[in-house]
């Protein structure tokens, strides 16, 4: 019997079975549905992470100073460190292009009938209220260096703005949205802390507007000094931007010799590391939970492998006078084997395709719901989940296919 011969008596074995065979598909579908599924979603918020770390700049190194001295009232000591590794970020041009504090300050900011103070959580309450540094020496703003912004309208912040002591800020491109809609923004006045701060410039959007990301943009940049209005402690967590990737390492020992010099061990401490890392964690833990999903999704191929085992087994005691009667017209073992293990694999085979499709589908709606994308399940996962359905049934059939190249021909033309 050929190869050909073999897939014609499987598929008529197969469509003779129709309710079985449906039942018997049904659980390769759902493994293989649920293991795409979850995969290519897992895969889309890995791109979705990485678009944003991306979006918010490269060659970046997070400096954290911080202290466990307390004053007899116990209030915690701490002492500004900025001006001292502004300083000597300058001194380090050759690897160094900005450095910046991200103080987070607690405020209200008003415009019109709109306030902070009642946005939804979900929409617009994410205010990320930051002070930055001057650019006496730098030329630019730090803040937009280190975060990779750039202006759309208006202006950035000046060093004036902070040697005058100017109540004006720069607005992220979905703060902007958010309090004035379409309108111009700048020159406008906006209530901060009930002071009066000028709009003089508008961030450009560093993701689509539309997606879930762009609350990333959903700030507001004041200049250094309007912490007296702003409130909020010394600032302890820094931003320092290299040059370049080359650059980071150098960057990073040098910060490293120089905190150990400026930070007193006996009441704090300092760590420096590249940004890259919270990457590499997000990565990792978005990995750990595809495999840890992939392998509850995994457990119903299982069952649906053993499945095909029992329906294979019920197949071979259905046609045992069939293997008999080849067998005594002098079929070979191997071409019995062949031709159950090409019906179980055409099962799988089968219900791997309709869990593809589905797999699909249920990527392409999950990731429009969860993450305003859509995601279609990369090629290589497509064609591994094929191959892992057709091995399935190759793997779950030997036994059966085995056990019906065994039967002797006497014993198998008395069955009934």
């Amino acid at each position: 019997m050929n190869i050909r011969q073999a897939f014609k008596m499987a598929w008529k074995s197969i469509w003779g079975k129709k309710g079985r065979s449906a039942l018997t598909i049904l659980g390769i579908f759902i493994g293989i549905a649920a293991v795409m599924t979850i995969v290519s979603v897992m895969e889309g918020m890995k791109q979705k992470s990485m678009e944003q770390f991306e979006a918010m700049g490269t060659n970046r190194i997070t400096v954290d100073i911080y202290s466990w001295s307390w004053d007899e009232e116990g209030n915690q000591i701490s002492k500004d460190y900025f001006p001292d590794l502004y300083d000597y970020c300058n001194s380090l041009k050759e690897y160094v292009v900005g450095t910046t504090p991200t103080a987070w300050a607690n405020v209200t900011v008003t415009y019109g009938t709109k306030s902070s103070a009642n946005m939804e959580w979900e929409y617009d309450d994410n205010w990320n209220v930051i002070s930055a540094p001057p650019d006496q020496f730098y030329g630019s703003d730090q803040y937009s260096v280190c975060n990779n912004l750039t202006i759309a309208k208006g202006r950035d912040l000046a060093y004036l703005d902070v040697e005058s002591y100017h109540q004006v800020c720069v607005l992220g491109a979905k703060a902007a949205r958010i309090f004035f809609g379409t309108a111009d923004p700048v020159g406008k006045i906006m209530q901060v802390n009930g002071q009066n701060f000028e709009v003089v410039g508008v961030y450009a959007a560093r993701v689509d507007p539309d997606s879930s990301n762009a609350q990333m943009d959903n700030f507001i940049v004041y200049p250094y000094t309007a912490r007296r209005v702003l409130g909020g402690g010394d600032i302890t967590q820094f931003l320092v931007k290299a040059r370049d990737s080359e650059s980071m390492t150098e960057t990073i020992s040098r910060l490293g010799g120089f905190l150990k010099g400026l930070v007193d061990q006996n009441t704090g401490g300092y760590n420096v590391y590249s940004e890259s890392r919270w990457q590499e964690q997000s990565n990792e833990y978005l990995t750990m939970i595809s495999l840890v999903l992939g392998g509850i999704a995994a457990i119903s191929l299982v069952v649906g492998g053993i499945g095909i085992m029992n329906i294979m087994l019920v197949t071979v005691t259905e046609r045992t006078r069939e293997i008999g009667i080849r067998r005594a017209i002098g079929a070979q073992r191997s071409s019995i084997v062949a031709q159950f293990l090409i019906e179980a694999a055409m099962l799988c085979g089968i219900g791997g395709i309709i869990g593809i499709l589905v797999g699909t589908l249920g990527s392409v709606v999950l990731s429009t719901l969860l993450m305003q994308m859509t995601i279609y399940p990369p090629v290589k996962v497509t064609i591994g989940a094929f191959a892992l359905s057709v091995a399935l049934g190759i793997i779950f059939g030997i036994y059966p296919a085995a056990k019906a190249s065994k039967l002797q021909p006497v014993e198998a033309l008395r069955a009934e």
